[in-house]
């Protein structure tokens, strides 16, 4: 069964979600509607980029995802079906798809029915994305692009001996997690002992956890999440809202 999913950053008690949901029911009903997140921040693209970018490739081929983030329609911001490792993800060209797949293969399309709507997602992308499941070929529906809006992620950066990244999400537990990589860690590092500092000197970290339990209740610990990046929590506690993190804070780390 076709899989459309969701991902915006409306309020889950708004009327949006269950109109958008209706449509698509109503337009092709042999469909599995997923809801990946409707807690984005509003407008933060680079937040739903990091929440899609880390699941979409667990969906399977033929999957499409409709983003319902900072997607008004303007001259410069069109609406755009992007097609790749044989998924399909529709929104507006706001610089999200730059995001999601930096330098990955992909193919762009501007969608033809291009209207100024104060709800795109119901009004042109479920209509698109019914259109594709109901096997509507692309052509027909949109005009090949190779131009889009281009924004960056935030790169770690590296010395000899010093690593300094920055966090790039706080999840539901106040983890923070960095933009730091297992494979930049040990490429600096190269089996050296290390401090880890976040945000100030007072905060230090001097190992790598294998599991969130190793830490005693209440200590802070650094951990290589299930995307290979650095986490910094404190076992059955608060991180972020105990140290004060946000995202863009500080982590470095010095190697002896």
């Amino acid at each position: 069964m076709p899989i459309i999913t969701l991902t915006t950053d409306w309020n889950k008690n708004d009327y949006y979600i269950g109109s958008v949901k209706g449509a698509i029911y109503s337009l092709c009903s042999e469909v599995t509607v997923v809801d990946i997140t409707h807690q984005i921040k509003p407008f933060n693209i680079f937040q739903a980029a990091f929440i899609l970018k880390n699941c979409y490739t667990n969906y399977p081929k033929g999957t499409i995802h409709i983003i319902g983030v900072k997607s008004d329609y303007s001259e410069n911001h069109k609406h755009m079906i992007v097609q790749a490792e044989d998924q399909f993800f529709i929104s507006t060209d706001n610089g999200i798809f730059s995001l999601l797949f930096e330098e990955k293969p992909i193919q762009t399309y501007i969608i033809e029915t291009q209207q100024a709507t104060s709800f795109p997602e119901l009004d042109v992308f479920a209509q698109v994305a019914c259109k594709i499941i109901n096997g509507e070929p692309l052509e027909s529906i949109s005009t090949k692009t190779n131009s889009q809006i281009r924004r960056v992620n935030l790169q770690a950066t590296k010395e000899e001996s010093v690593i300094i990244g920055s966090i790039v999400y706080i999840d539901s537990f106040q983890n923070a997690i960095t933009n730091i990589s297992f494979d930049l860690f040990k490429q600096v590092g190269n089996g050296r002992p290390f401090k880890i500092y976040i945000q100030s000197n007072r905060n230090v970290i001097t190992r790598i956890n294998k599991t969130y339990q190793e830490t005693n209740p209440g200590e802070l610990l650094a951990i290589f999440n299930s995307i290979n990046l650095l986490e910094i929590a404190i076992s059955e506690g608060n991180a972020a809202e105990l140290l004060g993190l946000d995202t863009n804070s500080t982590v470095r780390i010095n190697f002896k």
